[in-house]
């Protein structure tokens, strides 16, 4: 994603921010609809390296693989990420999808809730494997994973990000 920023008014986002946060933030909590998040799927160009790197790199354990619906021959399949939600992955053998790209409307990164300790055993496999990351705010590890997508292992508690409450 390019960095380049076009002069703005920083004062009127924060303004703007403020009154959107007031008119749709409900004063007292509110009951979603969701149980949570089912899966978030991504397409991989590797099968294997994407078992390799999720299962072997950072202990999400596969747990089922099948015959996508969308395409004949191709495999969907899934990973463990805790809490009854799974991250899955299909592939589209004979589709040239090009390079992992940041775009308006997609993904950016995904954020894999781990506790603390687990957070410095990964960070050690990562170092061990030679996988270049980012560490931000003592509690978030900001890496790529094996097509280029955007991840991060973060050990602040679910519902919290950075010593915000979200939840």
């Amino acid at each position: 994603m390019s960095n380049a920023r076009r002069d703005i008014d920083l004062d009127a986002l924060t303004r703007d921010r403020e009154a959107i946060r007031r008119e749709y933030l409900p004063q007292a909590p509110a009951e979603t609809s969701a149980r949570g998040i089912h899966h978030t799927a991504m397409i991989s160009s590797d099968v294997r390296r994407t078992v390799d790197f999720f299962q072997g790199l950072l202990e999400l354990p596969l747990t089922e693989m099948f015959e996508n619906r969308d395409l004949p021959g191709s495999t969907h399949f899934f990973f463990d990420v805790g809490a009854g939600n799974l991250l899955a992955y299909f592939d589209l053998p004979g589709i040239e999808v090009g390079p992992y790209r940041e775009v308006l409307g997609g993904h950016h990164h995904l954020a894999i809730s781990v506790t603390r300790e687990k957070w410095d055993h990964l960070r050690a496999k990562l170092d061990d494997a030679g996988v270049d990351y980012t560490v931000a705010s003592r509690t978030s590890i900001y890496f790529r994973g094996p097509d280029g997508e955007r991840l991060e292992l973060l050990a602040d508690p679910l519902g919290e990000i950075y010593g915000t409450k979200v939840l």
